[in-house]
């Protein structure tokens, strides 16, 4: 049985390439490249009941660490290509990405006329992100740094799902190390993977897929803003404090966490997990096009009990 922990720490540190719309594009870009120090409450109205976290951030030169009060005192860092993972001042764990080129596709996300607005004592300016007419998100930016200072997601009713939001805010450049990936394993995009994980999931492009040499397929989903990663593993995955949700046809096992949800579930060629930050009017659909959970039978159990 494989453990989910050190999956959520790829999925949420590795960068993901996405064609966006051009001004969304240039909005998140601008946001990447700001120099800044910060504190951000994330805060989540889940089917299972409210998520919080305290977010300690510092961003400079395209990299960024983040120390979370989810993880105690776990800190992650990731750059153009790379992550790390530490605690303690001691590395526990990092990669480095290579991610291929995408062509550009044609934008699901349109941005309204933009609003001013103070945030903090400073200018800033909010944007709304609109798909097929449903408002799916609220972004406010720092007219300054171009920092994303707040992030507010919608369900399709219009109820609001995740909040994320500065509560301090400094734009000095904090000058960070960077992380040491010379001695990481390097992940590259394979074009020729035999998988179960479809190019198209519920109207969501896959990006990337990557294979280890364990034999662990994961595969990057994005349309344009909300993104998750779909995980293919030999062995059944553990998914600690987990809830059964029935959905479709199946039951899955279903962990939030601020500004995450997360599914596992067993097939009969393994395990497989979902990552993402998908509200919850799009979990059945994008479950749908995935392989289902099945039984994989007394003997195949037997044989995963005895030799994982």
């Amino acid at each position: 049985m494989k453990r989910l922990v050190p999956l959520v720490v790829v999925f949420i540190l590795l960068p993901v390439s996405a064609a966006w719309a051009t001004e969304l594009d240039e909005l998140l870009k601008q946001s990447r490249e700001a120099a800044y120090t910060a504190e951000q409450i994330i805060s989540c109205s889940t089917p299972d009941g409210v998520r919080a976290a305290v977010v300690r951030i510092a961003q400079s030169s395209g990299e960024i660490r983040m120390t979370s009060t989810v993880a105690g005192d776990l800190e992650v860092s990731s750059g153009d290509g790379g992550w790390t993972l530490s605690r303690q001042g001691g590395v526990i764990s990092s990669a480095s990405v290579d991610s291929e080129e995408m062509a550009p596709v044609e934008p699901l996300y349109v941005v309204e006329d933009a609003d001013s607005a103070d945030f903090l004592g400073r200018e800033a300016t909010v944007h709304r992100l609109i798909r097929d007419g449903v408002l799916r998100a609220e972004l406010v930016f720092d007219d300054e740094t171009g920092a994303l200072v707040t992030a507010t997601t919608f369900t399709a009713s219009g109820d609001t799902y995740c909040e994320r939001r500065f509560v301090s805010f400094d734009p000095t450049d904090p000058v960070l190390d960077s992380p040491d990936l010379l001695e990481a394993e390097v992940l590259q995009p394979r074009s020729e993977v035999e998988t179960l994980l479809p190019e198209s999931v519920g109207g969501f492009d896959r990006l990337d897929i990557y294979e280890d040499e364990e034999g662990l397929r994961f595969a990057y989903y994005s349309d344009g803003f909300f993104s998750f990663a779909v995980f293919e593993t030999p062995t059944t995955v553990a998914l600690p404090d987990a809830n059964p949700i029935e959905l479709g046809e199946g039951v899955y096992q279903r962990s939030f966490t601020a500004g995450q949800v997360t599914y596992v579930w067993e097939t009969r060629s393994g395990g497989m997990a979902l990552l993402g930050d998908l509200p919850p009017d799009l979990h059945e659909s994008v479950l749908a096009t995935l392989p289902p959970p099945q039984d994989p039978g007394i003997l195949r159990r037997l044989w995963r009990s005895l030799f994982g």
